[in-house]
């Protein structure tokens, strides 16, 4: 694979001299949708198909960007000065995006780059082709510029890039999951601390499909946003009679208790989503803990009717 994307390096720029190759895995999340903005658990995993980058410093502050998988695009200039949100490139935003996030903390480029990107997840799949190319960027930029940031701090980064680059008010999962992906394991992660275990994902006899529906995904032309406003103004409802921080706060007992705040049918259903897919995570989790794969698909099932009736994303 790293002579592959020399290859493509060397055929974009001339040569490939001083290039280094990088790389960032997709996900997969196993349960727990449209609950990491909402302040509950997911568990996903990361994959083996991901994107990879070979990457060169330059001696000015050029950024020249190209993709093997968009060609006919050919090669993508701009400068670091031109790193601002309101400069829309393409697929590139997601790695400019970075480049802004960083220098918002201070960690700034002193030269531009040459990037040559291939990636193996197929584009709008839903298996974060985009978080990956952002922790991808996050990996080079802290190699070759000595940038002081954690794996944690670079998935922070790639939604802070997504969100404030390029308009999508994505969660932390995602990105998170590329950063800290491990081999043969998933996630549990809860997205309100942080704080994560890692579950050994092995499955005798068992095989975890990831189907095609035919059904084109891009989160930031999807209703996505629309979504994450309608979880937040149930919660704002439900905090004048609870004490919560996030829809990840309540359990369905409590939920059960307090629902009646929400007059708005679709308020109500979109929090009733959060709440008990939060819930169906952890019971999940403990599930694969224990070998009970039984529990784990009707959770899974689950999981689906609720995405269906309740948040209306499935397809």
């Amino acid at each position: 694979m790293k002579e592959k994307l020399l290859n493509i390096f060397k055929t974009a720029y001339g040569d490939a001299e001083g290039a280094r190759v990088f790389f960032a895995p997709g996900r997969v999340n196993l349960i727990g949708d449209h609950t990491d903005y909402n302040g509950g658990h997911v568990f996903p995993g990361a994959l083996t198909i991901g994107t990879y980058a070979a990457v060169r410093k330059r001696e000015d502050s050029t950024l020249r960007f190209f993709s093997e998988n968009f060609p006919d695009e050919g090669i993508i200039r701009t400068t670091l000065a031109e790193t601002l949100p309101e400069k829309r490139l393409g697929w590139c935003d997601y790695m400019r995006g970075v480049i802004w996030a960083l220098a918002e903390q201070g960690m700034q480029c002193d030269t531009g780059l040459d990037i040559a990107v291939w990636g193996n997840i197929p584009a709008g799949s839903g298996l974060s082709s985009s978080a990956s190319l952002e922790v991808l960027t996050g990996f080079f930029l802290r190699e070759l510029f000595g940038f002081s940031v954690t794996n944690t701090e670079i998935a922070l980064l790639g939604q802070r890039a997504e969100n404030g680059f390029c308009g999508m008010n994505c969660g932390i999962m995602d990105q998170f999951t590329s950063a800290m992906g491990k081999k043969d394991h998933a996630i549990l992660l809860d997205t309100a601390t942080l704080e994560y275990t890692y579950a050994p994902l092995t499955l005798e006899g068992i095989s975890l499909v990831v189907t095609n529906s035919n059904v084109k995904h891009s989160l930031v032309t999807s209703a996505y946003n629309e979504r994450r406003a309608q979880s937040e103004a149930a919660l704002k409802k439900l905090q004048t009679v609870t004490d919560i921080r996030t829809l990840g706060d309540l359990t369905m007992e409590r939920f059960e208790k307090v629902k009646d705040v929400l007059t708005d049918d679709i308020e109500f259903r979109r929090a009733r989503h959060a709440v008990s897919e939060n819930e169906r995570v952890i019971l999940a989790a403990k599930a694969l803990e224990n070998g009970d794969l039984r529990l784990f698909g009707r959770l899974m099932n689950e999981s689906h009717a609720s995405l269906r009736d309740d948040y209306e994303t499935s397809c």
